[in-house]
């Protein structure tokens, strides 16, 4: 699948985009848990791609940016967040994660019978200067 320019707009580098390989493999996931919303009418601004909304989000996700800060140029900011809740609320990314763990487990191969959990917890070190007494500064008004 060969991309259209979108008119008016200069489009980012190829490296902040999504391989149509891997897109082949996420659009059927977006076709199953996304229900689509027929157009009421032609009129208006067109709807965003998808798959140029999901380049706006992993754009976030790689560069830490605010959502207003993504590239128009891949997709406006507020559109990208509102198919991110959808995405939350259909359970696309859980998905995803599902199907990237079986890939990867046939690939390489998770050992699923020994897993670790590393933490720890302590007292946070400023809480002894709190609660100890404030020493006086001036005499005490009577």
């Amino acid at each position: 699948m060969v991309r259209k320019e979108k008119q008016g707009q200069a489009q980012p580098d190829a490296q902040w985009l999504m391989p149509d390989a891997i897109w082949m493999q996420i659009e059927p996931i977006l076709k199953e848990k996304i229900p689509a919303k027929p157009r009421k009418s032609n009129a208006g601004r067109p709807r965003t791609s998808p798959r140029s909304c999901l380049d706006a989000i992993f754009y976030r996700l790689r560069t830490g940016c605010q959502w207003k800060s993504i590239p128009r140029g891949i997709a406006p900011g507020s559109t990208a967040h509102d198919f991110h809740r959808l995405c939350v609320e259909h359970g696309v990314y859980d998905e995803l994660w599902r199907r990237g763990l079986a890939l990867y487990d046939e690939k390489k191969g998770i050992q699923w019978e020994w897993q670790s959990l590393d933490g720890a917890t302590t007292k946070a070190p400023l809480v002894a200067r709190r609660l100890a007494q404030t020493r006086r500064t001036a005499p005490r008004a009577e």
